[in-house]
Formats: structure tokens, C-alpha cells, sequence
């Protein structure tokens, strides 16, 4: 089954995460589709930018991590201490993978 998975940069005390995407957007992006990912996702946010991607298999985003083009971009984040997020799932606000169940009517006892 297909996962997704999320890079999330935040913004630096001097420089701005949507810097490192213009930096880096070419590389990540044409890394990730050449090693088999299935679709992705750019979004910026309020304190950053987040790069989420779909690969069927653990082992492509395995083999996407360990590319050089890859590490060049996480060790270029603004913040490199406290900058960098790498997560299974979608990222930021995108909520929970299963739907809420509905409330019941008021008055429905």
C-alpha cells in the first residue's frame, strides 16, 4: 500500500524556509519522481514550507533519503537544529487519514 511522507522546514532566525524551496524544489521534486513516487505535493505554511510525497513502497523512500541530492537539501535547511521535520503521513494540518464519525442530532434521545 502506498504511504505518504512529509519533509517540513520551518523558517530560520535569518532565512526564510521558502528560500530553501526554491533552492532545493528542482532537485527534491526530480529526485522523487525518478525513484518512483506516485504523486507530490508542495505547500507553504505560515512558519515554513512542507514537501509531502507518495512512494508505494517503504523501500523507494528509503532509497529517495539516501540519494545526495536529497541529504544536500535537509542539510541545507535555514534552521538546522530545530528546522526540519521528516514524518510518515501527510503534513502539516491535513487532518486525520480516517473521516469523524457524525455527531447526533440535538434532540435525538
Amino acid at each position: 500500500m502506498a504511504e505518504w511522507w512529509s519533509i517540513e522546514v520551518f523558517s530560520g532566525d535569518k532565512l526564510p524556509a521558502s528560500g530553501w524551496r526554491y533552492a532545493y524544489e528542482d532537485e527534491l521534486t526530480e529526485a522523487a519522481i525518478t525513484h518512483g513516487a506516485l504523486y507530490y505535493e508542495w505547500h507553504d505554511t505560515q512558519h515554513g514550507v512542507i514537501f509531502e510525497v507518495l512512494f508505494r513502497t517503504d523501500e523507494q523512500w528509503e532509497a529517495f533519503r539516501a540519494l545526495p541530492a536529497v541529504r544536500a537539501a535537509l542539510d541545507g535547511v535555514p534552521d538546522p537544529d530545530n528546522g526540519l521535520l521528516i514524518y510518515r503521513g501527510r503534513g502539516g494540518a491535513a487532518g486525520s487519514p480516517k473521516p469523524r464519525k457524525p455527531k447526533p442530532a440535538p434532540g435525538a434521545a
